[in-house]
This record gives structure tokens, C-alpha cells and sequence, in this order.
């Protein structure tokens, strides 16, 4: 019974503590749950993550950046995802392709169909069965992520750069209203954990 549920938005749009909050109900109801995130979900990721989103990180070509995202994804894959959804596992991911397609597709201007293919390769098959947009306007995102103390070196990109990768995640879910249910995450916090839980429960269920 796995599947594999994806959490997208922009900074501040509450993936990392909404995914917990899935995780915890979805345990107390007895899934064999894997939380996860990207990059850094593996060893190697660690590492990756540390050149790709410290706050004293070297600056990095567009290209250069794509590359490691796709080298964390890979990795990422082979070592946690896959083998977790081999045993029927449920993974809970923060960020994957989509995020790599709005922010150095969208946000970068990096060639669409140049990132699907590198990122079709370090994926290798796997991709989600569902996938959650936190969305929220771009002033509140970054206000809230501020507040959190510490800024990452997306959290420092000017507001425009952000803008595009709003816009691109919006058009990658109008594009795949199949798989991503869009959640206006500026609503009270259990409203929107409850839509969350309620449509992620009844995927389960149907696969039951």
C-alpha cells in the first residue's frame, strides 16, 4: 500500500510543518510512514545541502546548480525512496522535481524541457501519486520565513525571483490537476491540515 506524497510551495507556505502534521495522523492510524526532503533526504544529501542552500554558500551558475539538485534527487532516490515505497511505505517528501522545475526552471530560466530530462534520469521512475501546493503570496511567505531566524540563500533571492517561482509552481499544478491538490495555506492551520489528512487518508483508502 505506498505512496508517495509530495509537499510543494514557496518559501514560509508551511510544507515542513504540515508534512509532520500528515505524518503523525497518518501513524496514529497505523501507516509505516518515511519523512523525507530535498535536498538532504540522504548521507550524501547532507553534504549537497549545505553547498546548495547555506547562507555562506559560493554563489552558483544556474547549470551548476541543476546538477546538484539532480545528483541529491538520484542519490535520495536509491537510498531512501525507493526501498521505502518497496516495503509499502508511505513517503512524505519537502520539495522534489516540481520545486527543481519552478526554481531553476521558472525562478532561473533555465530551459524547461533540458530540467525534465536531467531530473527524469536522477529520478529513475519514481514520481509522485500525490502532491500538495501550499500556496501562499510571496510577501507573507517570506515574512514568515524570516521570522523563523536565519536566511537561507533562496530566502535572500530578491522578491521577483520568488514571484516566477509562485507563478511556475501554479502552472506546473494547473498543469497536473490530477496529481496536485493547491491549498490556500494563508487559512487557519487545522483547516488546512484537516484537507491535507482528509485527501491523503482517502487516497489510501482507495488503494486498499
Amino acid at each position: 500500500m505506498s505512496l508517495f506524497i509530495t509537499f510543494e510551495g514557496i518559501e514560509g507556505s508551511g510544507k515542513s510543518s504540515h508534512l509532520r502534521a500528515l505524518a503523525t495522523r497518518l501513524r496514529g492510524v497505523g501507516y509505516d510512514v518515511v519523512e523525507t526532503r530535498e535536498p538532504g533526504g540522504s548521507r550524501a544529501g547532507i553534504a549537497l545541502r549545505a553547498v546548495l542552500l547555506g547562507p555562506e554558500a559560493v554563489p552558483l551558475e544556474a547549470l551548476a546548480e541543476l546538477f546538484l539538485y539532480c545528483a541529491d534527487r538520484a542519490q535520495h532516490v536509491a537510498e531512501v525512496i525507493r526501498p521505502a515505497l518497496a516495503r509499502g511505505g508511505v513517503v512524505l517528501c519537502d520539495r522534489f522535481s516540481d520545486s527543481t522545475l519552478a526554481y531553476q526552471g521558472y525562478g532561473r530560466g533555465l530551459d524547461l524541457e533540458t530540467i525534465r530530462t536531467l531530473d527524469g534520469l536522477a529520478r529513475d521512475g519514481i514520481r509522485p501519486h500525490l502532491t500538495f501546493l501550499l500556496d501562499v503570496p510571496v510577501a507573507e511567505g517570506l515574512r514568515r520565513a524570516h521570522a523563523r531566524g536565519g536566511s537561507d540563500r533562496f530566502e535572500q533571492a530578491p522578491l521577483e525571483f520568488h514571484e516566477r517561482v509562485r507563478a511556475g509552481f501554479r502552472a506546473l499544478a494547473a498543469a497536473e490537476a490530477d496529481r496536485f491538490l493547491v491549498v490556500e495555506s494563508t487559512r487557519p492551520f487545522h483547516e488546512v491540515e484537516g484537507a491535507i489528512s482528509a485527501l491523503a487518508l482517502q487516497r489510501l483508502e482507495a488503494q486498499r
